[in-house]
Order: C-alpha cells, then sequence, then structure tokens
C-alpha cells in the first residue's frame, strides 16, 4: 500500500483513510472476496492510532460498504451497490454537521474526568456536597406544603419566586426591579445561551474578560458571533480597552462577571463600574452581568452589583442559586426591561415549556426563610477555610514556582506557574497521581497559567490535592 494519510490536510485522518479504503474496493484494491486488512494492521502499516482506524471502518460501515463478522474480521459488503441492504445513517456525519458546535475537547475531558470518585477534584465550579443546605432544605420539604401548579408555569417562572428573587436583590444588591423584569431560568448557563441566541446575529462582534469562563463556551461559535477579549487584571477590565476595542470593531455587547471573577477572582473597582456604565450609555452597548458569587464576599461587606448603579436599563444581570445554595437546583434569573425579558421568555417557552415548579417552590421556601442567612455565613466561613488552606498548601509546595492574587470571594484561584511546561502533559501528570484541575489555556489564550476550585474539596483532600499537583509539575 503506497498511500500516506495527510497530516497537514484539515480533513481528519480518519476520514482519509475511510475514503481511501472505498476507492480501494471500487478499483480493485481490496477485492471483494478477500476480508480487509485488520484494524491493527492498518494502524502498524500507516503509522496510526488503533482508534483512528476504528472510526474509519465505523464510517464505512455505516455507509453499507463493509461488514463486521466475528470470527472473520471486516469484509465488503455483498450487497455493496445498496439493492437489499437497509442502510445505517452515517452517524459521524451528523455529529459532524450540527450547528451548535461541541466543546473543546480539553474542556470533554475534563467532564468525563471528573466523573471519577477517586480523583481529588479542584477543577470543577461548584460547591461540595457538604456545603449544600440538606438540613435546612428537609425541614422545608417536612413542614410545609408544597403550593404550586404542577402544570405549566408561567412562562417568565412562577410569580411567587420571581417576587421572593426582587426583594431578595433588593435586599442583598441594591437592585430595584419589578417582578415583571425577571425571567426564571436554568442556572446562569441556560440564562446566557439565551441571551447569545436571542440578541445577537451571526457576524456580532461581542468583548469577553480574558481570561474568562465565557472563553471556552460553545455557544459563542454556535451562533457565529465574533468575541474579541480585554485584559483583567485585579481590578477587572480597563475601560480605556473597551473604548479602543469598539472603535475597531464596534462591539454590539460586553459580557462580564465583574465580582470574584471567575477564574482570577478579580474584582472590578467601584470606579472602573462607573467608568463601563458611562461607556455603556455613550456607546450604546449592553452590558451582560454575570454574578454568581458577589454574595460570598469575605469581607462580609455588601457588594452592589452593576445593575445597581444602572439608571438607563444597559445592564442584563444575571445570576443563580449554582453557587450559594446548590447547583442541582438549577435555578438562575435575568433581570432586564420588560421586552427583553418577554422576547427571551417566548425563547425559553419553545425550548421547554417553562421551569420545573418544584424547585421553583423549594427555591423559593429557601429564599424566604431564615436558613438563608444562616446558611450563607457558614458557607462563607467555610470557603474562607479552604481558600486559605489552599494559598497555603501552594506557598509551601511550589514556593516560588508559583504566583497569585489572594481571592477575597468566590470559589476559584489563578496561578501563574514560572517555568516552561506543557500543558496537555502536566494535566496528564496530574490525574495520574490523582488530581484534577484547569489548564489556563481553555479559559483564555495567556500560556503558563492554571485555575484552581476551592469549594469542591475539604481542607485536608486540598492539602492532598496540591501536594499531587506539585509533584506532576516538578516531575516535567
Amino acid at each position: 500500500m503506497n498511500w500516506k494519510p495527510d497530516r497537514k490536510d484539515k480533513k481528519a485522518i480518519y476520514k482519509q483513510l475511510a475514503e481511501y479504503i472505498e476507492h480501494g474496493i471500487i478499483d480493485g484494491t481490496f477485492p471483494l472476496d478477500n476480508p480487509l486488512p485488520s484494524e491493527r494492521k492498518l494502524a502498524e502499516e500507516f503509522n496510526l492510532n488503533r482508534s483512528t482506524v476504528v472510526a474509519a471502518y465505523d464510517e464505512l460501515e455505516s455507509n453499507g460498504l463493509i461488514e463486521r463478522k466475528r470470527g472473520s474480521g471486516t469484509v465488503i459488503s455483498k450487497d455493496i451497490w445498496g439493492l437489499t441492504k437497509k442502510r445505517i445513517p452515517s452517524w459521524n456525519r451528523y455529529v459532524e454537521a450540527g450547528s451548535f458546535q461541541p466543546s473543546l475537547p480539553v474542556v470533554q475531558r475534563l467532564r468525563k474526568e471528573t466523573e471519577d470518585q477517586k480523583l481529588i477534584n479542584l477543577a470543577s465550579g461548584e460547591l461540595s456536597p457538604d456545603l449544600f443546605p440538606l438540613e435546612y432544605m428537609g425541614k422545608i420539604t417536612s413542614t410545609r406544603t408544597f403550593v404550586g401548579n404542577l402544570g405549566y408555569d408561567h412562562p417568565q417562572g412562577n410569580q411567587i419566586l420571581r417576587s421572593t428573587i426582587a426583594k431578595h436583590v433588593k435586599k442583598y444588591k441594591d437592585i430595584e426591579i419589578d417582578p415583571s423584569s425577571i425571567l426564571i431560568t436554568s442556572g446562569a448557563q441556560q440564562a446566557l445561551h439565551l441571551v447569545v441566541q436571542c440578541l445577537l446575529k451571526p457576524g456580532d462582534a461581542v468583548a469577553l474578560e480574558d481570561p474568562s469562563y465565557h472563553y471556552g463556551l460553545s455557544i459563542f461559535k454556535s451562533a457565529g458571533v465574533r468575541t474579541y477579549l480585554l485584559p483583567v487584571d485585579k481590578d477587572g477590565i480597563n475601560p480605556d480597552h473597551l473604548r479602543k476595542l469598539h472603535q475597531k470593531h464596534r462591539i454590539r455587547m460586553l459580557f462580564l462577571n465583574p465580582a470574584h471573577q471567575n477564574p482570577t477572582g478579580a474584582f472590578l473597582s467601584v470606579e472602573r463600574r462607573k467608568q463601563i456604565l458611562e461607556l455603556s450609555s455613550e456607546m450604546g452597548i449592553p452590558v451582560i452581568e454575570d454574578d454568581p458569587y458577589s454574595l460570598t464576599s469575605f469581607s462580609g461587606e455588601k457588594t452592589s452589583p452593576l445593575k445597581s448603579m444602572d439608571v438607563n436599563g444597559n445592564v442584563l444581570y444575571i445570576s443563580s442559586l449554582s453557587k450559594i445554595v446548590a447547583s442541582g437546583l438549577r435555578i438562575g434569573w435575568i433581570i432586564g426591561p420588560k421586552p427583553v425579558i418577554e422576547r427571551i421568555a417566548d425563547a425559553k417557552q419553545q425550548v421547554d415549556f417553562g421551569h420545573a415548579s418544584f424547585t421553583q417552590w423549594i427555591a423559593n421556601e429557601f429564599l424566604d426563610s431564615e436558613y438563608f442567612d444562616v446558611h450563607l455565613n457558614n458557607l462563607i466561613s467555610k470557603l474562607m477555610q479552604r481558600r486559605d488552606q489552599i494559598v497555603t498548601s501552594l506557598r509551601s509546595t511550589l514556593e516560588d514556582h508559583v504566583g497569585f492574587h489572594i481571592p477575597q470571594g468566590g470559589i476559584h484561584l489563578w496561578c501563574e506557574l514560572k517555568k516552561e511546561y506543557s500543558e496537555a502533559k502536566l494535566l496528564e501528570a496530574a490525574i495520574k497521581r490523582g488530581v484534577i484541575f484547569v489548564p489556563g489555556l481553555t479559559m483564555g489564550e495567556k500560556k503558563g497559567f492554571v485555575r484552581f476550585t476551592f469549594a469542591r474539596e475539604n481542607e485536608k483532600n486540598i492539602e492532598r490535592g496540591i501536594k499531587r499537583f506539585s509533584e506532576a509539575f516538578f516531575s516535567l
């Protein structure tokens, strides 16, 4: 066989191989009465991974060109021209042709690895089960009677819950809002997806923080929008950078995580907040404020979001209970101008016919109870202890090989590693030693950074996890 895969071609290697075999069947290179080469032989012949050959044979089998027979190997279909054989759809082609883009391969890998309960998890951006208010939820469900409609609820979400959220954001975040300007969503992720799908069109330019959780989201690519990055320092983004970016690319929307930003922990200064709102009004750029962490401020001081300073209605405010109560409740919300909320609510109805009534009821009862403040104070105290532990562990194990800003809230710590290394090799070395983290390149363009989440593990496991990470780091 004189064929070789073209590794510079954008076409996947398995597809090249499938096409080569298909042409070989047609021109007689592979006779109809002989078995095709085994997966192992083809892998050795062309210096390919066996999984690549398997994918190529899957493609040919789905197209009805070959058959796999136990004990006989892989043979060319006797009904190759499809006269009697029922054809199987080429699912690989459908998977690749879909308009909704898959997550980055590294992100998919992290998601699978975090399912391994044996790994110390410093990657998942959620609370550990022992931080969930299970005791209080148990009291609510055992002592109170469910009040609600088990049928489809209001398109914007349960009216009682929206009224409770209006009181909640007024008390804790200084946001004055009518319940009719609130939409209940399945967490902040769905809120972001709906905003992008409903308010932007292909080719629109949006600005994201760099680094940022938003950087790795496929929703922007799927919508066909162009993303431009704004560097983040300890005080958040620089408004001057936004002005220059808008002059060059005509930014249509700005996405911000101003309080204890994911992943840097940065807190957008009050002065910069004012400047961003002024620029938003001057240039007509809507601001999407994603606020999962402001209630976790370790100082105990109230943190007022951009939305509380927004007198012109330029800010769409997104928040949820995922990072302060429980991610499994899937309760988030969008606050904004009524026409926008009604537009997005219509889209949500098309997707899921509205949010689940029972979880809305539980969320309402908990937010409106005396348990909420008790839980929040306990959560902040435990997160501080875990933050302090990860800082201590990093300093003792990596010393001057690591640099970081100590976050004053939230659940993440952003580290710069002061050594040349391969992100892929470091991740593999860490997983091999039983700990997982988030490589920095999944959250921005800069190399040499990692994100640790300290909300998922207790102090003892954090200490063990950082020790294992340091062993992986020094092994490279």
